[in-house]
């Protein structure tokens, strides 16, 4: 019973220390105050602002087109390596793992960095193009996906494969009716992960964006640096509301897993 207590209490404590900044900064968001601390009225104000500025929905708008645009093109880059390394032979599927860890545990300021010196210093792309933002995103991405589509491979049965060959379905119609439908729920799984990192980036981002764009990422940074009051705390808001929209999302993903497991069960 005591450990049970001590277990409960220990939890109880992570996830305060986790999520009660978040909290706080979601309450303040509902505040007329300028600083997090000091008592302030209720007020809608920041919601109002956040809602209302073209340069914040701008922004809002660029950062979520780059997040999906990147996440689509990792997606499928990560799901034909990972299927590709997967009928590959033991020698060769060993090195191009090692070499997929890497960027996953390499620094972002280190990609970053590397990202802008060789498409830009060396190639000489133009850096006020989209292209090295687009290639930082895809090459930050791209092992995750692969990490998330190799594990439903393995659980994979290879004989529905070999079936749908042997009752004459070419290779490509086998990978994309067969294969690919087993592989659903990590490419998804990938997919979502990939938009996340891609929200959550700043370094690459910084080293690789034009100059006049920004994402949630950098912008936040800017503005904390500037004197826009309005819009420090209009940031708060956004912050809220990223916070309430994944917290949604996760429980309504975890609702329907729960009920699709349910339902599997009761049927044997």
């Amino acid at each position: 019973m005591i450990k049970k207590i001590l277990r409960s209490s220990w939890l109880a404590l992570v996830l305060l220390f986790m999520y009660l900044p978040i909290l706080m900064l979601m309450v303040y968001s509902f505040t007329d105050t300028a600083t997090i601390g000091t008592k302030g009225n209720f007020s809608l104000k920041n919601y109002v602002t956040l809602f209302t500025t073209g340069e914040l929905l701008g922004m809002i708008g660029s950062t979520f087109a780059l997040a999906f645009g990147s996440a689509f093109i990792a997606t499928i880059l990560g799901t034909i390596g990972a299927i590709g390394t997967f009928y590959c032979r033991k020698g060769p599927k060993n090195m191009i793992n090692f070499v997929n860890q890497i960027p996953v545990v390499n620094a972002d300021v280190v990609t970053g960095f590397s990202l802008c010196v060789l498409l830009i210093v060396v190639f000489g792309i133009n850096k006020e193009s989209y292209f090295p933002l687009l290639v930082g995103h895809v090459v930050l991405e791209a092992p995750f996906v692969y990490l998330s589509v190799l594990p439903k491979l393995k659980q994979m049965d290879n004989s529905i494969y070999e079936a749908a060959r042997d009752l004459g379905a070419s290779a490509k119609t086998a990978l994309l009716k067969v294969v690919v439908p087993q592989l659903l729920p990590g490419i998804i799984s990938g997919f979502m992960l990939s938009v996340t990192l891609s929200l959550d980036d700043y370094f690459i981002t910084t080293y690789t964006k034009p100059a006049t764009f920004d994402t949630i990422s950098t912008y936040v940074v800017n503005a904390t640096k500037g004197s826009h009051t309005e819009i420090k705390t209009a940031l708060w808001a956004l912050s809220a509301v990223i916070f309430v929209v994944i917290l949604t999302v996760v429980l309504v993903g975890n609702a329907i897993s729960m009920r699709r497991a349910g339902a599997e069960h009761e049927k044997y």
